[in-house]
């Protein structure tokens, strides 16, 4: 059994084994995997959470002070488009990716005869956040591009597919997404990107203005344009896929496309190499460092046509899902960063006699930064479930054509509620991480505001998570969609019941009586908007996702943790009575149904409730728990 976690013997969150410390995300992924996927992914999570808490750390708070530049042209004026960066990034792409970050859930690693499922990456995605958001974004945006080429290609394009999800650095492209312009941001529908076909040449040709452009320089860029006589709006966009290089020049290395560590590694390309676009400036963002973002101006580039015209934002939104989602999981590692950089400065740091952690606002406060932080990645992995469950479904149906018919349909039953939970999750998640990374920030007191120590980039990075790929109303909009157009609300409902009626234990009684009844209030108001006007239920979008966020993930965390105390029960010591670590998920449920559905007259203060008090030894430092402290509130049998 695990005993408690002593904060006090880190001097800081780093030099640590983030996934030895990580709870929530090995309890979700002992859910989410077969026992055969987490007996092989434990070690090799093991292995990476080491790396990333020692080298890619380390790496990552240089480079946050000196980033990549951009040299857009040669000594000559020539255009150049060269990206430099520091050998302290390079060091870091290695690290990551050969340690199958993006190829592990794309092509069967060495031991597995099928790939692992895409919340392998999300999960390795989430430790790599606990130490740089943003290198997390090129690694993402790199899953999301093969994900496009394996669900679109017809086999033209396996060169830079094999790229994306290579295993060796060397071999290895990263990808990128294209998609904001200057007029239009948000409104994708409003791209003004014109595609023509060069017929001699044998290529699509590109000319527009690309406005936000992370990773700028990635080999594998899908980016929509319209071809001569589309349709206006989103129904006229097709996808392509532009290379920094010029896939026809003799510059560009004949055994595949041109990477980022060999322009470092060899010297720049020739100007008659670089592709026909130019890269006007690098944007001086707040953090983000990472990864190089600008502005790209395609002046006939040469491009590849991705599937079929006219098919680009449908292509698009697959490659948003998962996408969202890794947003979502950065959210998540960074939080779980923040937190423990909190726990440990609070264990150490003396006040007025005493560490700061032994004070009750303190402890209140870090049980409920660790609530959110578990919340937040209970709800993401349960998304990452339902896209897993559908890409591999959809990926045997294609290597199965006879047993599509049965694919198809199973993988829309998990499609429906996928659609709702996946914008949710990444519109509540990044909130939340700007909110723990600024109480991080808070609990360090002013060493904290000062770049020496990490809260200051947690806050920076953070700040983002809620603007990429789409912000809270934009993402609200999409769960309306999701409402309207696939009656996404009959499997959110029924999931919902389906799992408060697995909780039975009397330490869950309360707080599942609370969540029932706000489960019968967010059914009332999903009819209502069904029944109002398009102006109000877009007043009403985001109230509502975050209702929907709140009552879904109270019903989850309580079946989780019901199947925890059964587990309890039928493995507690007889000699000492002692619960086991499960019931831990009992006081986390417990405490995010009174913090975020709860109605408490007076703010509670005058119910005399110290239950988080208790709960901050097993909460805070996951030592075992009291069953004291469960049957504290239970309700008394009958």
């Amino acid at each position: 059994m695990r005993t408690g976690l002593d904060h006090g013997r880190f001097d800081e969150g780093r030099a640590i084994n983030y996934w030895e410390l990580d709870r929530p995300l090995e309890r979700e992924l002992r859910r989410l995997y077969t026992n055969d996927e987490f007996e092989w992914a434990e070690p090799r999570l093991a292995e990476f959470g080491e790396i990333v808490g020692h080298a890619i750390a380390d790496n990552a708070d240089y480079i946050d002070d000196h980033g990549p530049e951009l040299e857009p042209y040669d000594a000559h004026g020539e255009i150049w488009n060269r990206v430099r960066y520091p050998a302290e990034q390079l060091e870091n792409d290695r690290l990551a990716y050969e340690r199958g970050i993006v190829a592990d859930a794309f092509e069967a690693p060495p031991g597995r005869d099928e790939p692992m499922p895409l919340a392998h990456t999300l999960a390795m995605q989430y430790l790599l956040s606990y130490a740089d958001v943003g290198f997390d974004c090129p690694v993402a945006m790199t899953a999301g591009a093969a994900l496009v080429l394996e669900k679109f290609d017809d086999g033209d394009l396996s060169e830079y597919y094999d790229a994306l999800t290579a295993r060796e650095y060397d071999d290895l492209i990263e990808g990128a997404m294209f998609l904001t312009e200057k007029q239009g941001g948000s409104d994708v529908g409003a791209n003004e990107t014109r595609a023509e076909y060069d017929e001699q040449a044998g290529y699509w040709r590109l000319h527009g203005e690309k406005w936000f452009c992370s990773n700028i320089d990635a080999e594998g860029t899908l980016a929509l344009a319209r071809t001569p006589d589309a349709p206006e709006g989103t129904a006229g966009l097709s996808m392509f896929l532009v290379s920094h290089s010029d896939p026809a020049s003799d510059e560009t290395p004949s055994d595949g496309p041109y990477t980022k560590g060999d322009r470092l590694e060899d010297g720049p390309l020739e100007p008659d190499a670089v592709n026909d676009q130019r890269y006007r400036r690098l944007k001086d963002k707040l953090g983000t460092t990472a990864v190089p973002t600008g502005e790209v101006e395609f002046t006939g580039a040469k491009a590849f046509l991705v599937g079929e015209e006219e098919q680009g934002f449908k292509q698009m939104t697959e490659m948003l899902n998962l996408e969202r989602l890794s947003n979502a999981a950065a959210a998540c590692g960074l939080m779980g960063r923040a937190v423990l950089e909190s726990a440990i400065y609070a264990a150490n740091r003396e006040a007025f006699g005493d560490t700061i952690d032994r004070y009750p606002l303190m402890r209140a406060d870090l049980v409920d930064m660790t609530v959110a932080h578990e919340a937040a990645t209970a709800f993401t992995f349960e998304a990452a479930r339902l896209l897993s469950e559908r890409e591999r479904t959809e990926r045997r149906a294609r290597a199965d054509d006879a047993a599509s018919a049965t694919a198809d349909e199973s993988a829309d039953d998990a499609y429906r509620l996928m659609r709702l939970l996946i914008p949710i999750a990444k519109l509540r998640t990044g909130r939340m991480a700007v909110d723990t990374a600024s109480y991080a920030m808070e609990v360090h007191g002013g060493n904290g505001y000062v770049n020496d120590f990490v809260t200051d980039r947690l806050l920076r990075d953070a700040q983002v998570l809620p603007i990429w790929e789409g912000t809270e109303n934009v993402l609200s909009l999409d769960v309306l969609r999701a409402l309207e157009r696939e009656d996404a609300h009959e499997p959110l409902l029924e999931t919902i019941e389906e799992r408060l009626e697995t909780v039975s234990h009397p330490a869950l009684a309360d707080a599942a009586e609370t969540v029932e009844a706000e489960y019968e209030d967010l059914a009332a108001a999903l009819a209502t908007l069904a029944t109002e006007d398009g102006e109000y239920a877009q007043l009403s979008a985001k109230r509502l996702a975050h209702y929907v966020f709140d009552v879904f993930t109270a019903a989850l965390l309580l079946a989780q943790a019901q199947t925890g105390l059964e587990a309890d029960d039928e493995t507690k010591s007889e000699e000492s009575g002692e619960n086991t670590q499960n019931g831990r998920v009992a006081l986390i449920a417990r405490r995010f149904v009174a913090t975020e559905l709860e109605e408490r007259p007076a703010r509670g203060i005058t119910s005399g409730d110290r239950d988080v008090l208790e709960a901050f030894e097993p909460i805070v430092r996951g030592g075992p728990v009291d069953p004291e402290i469960l049957s504290a509130t239970a309700p008394a049998d009958d």
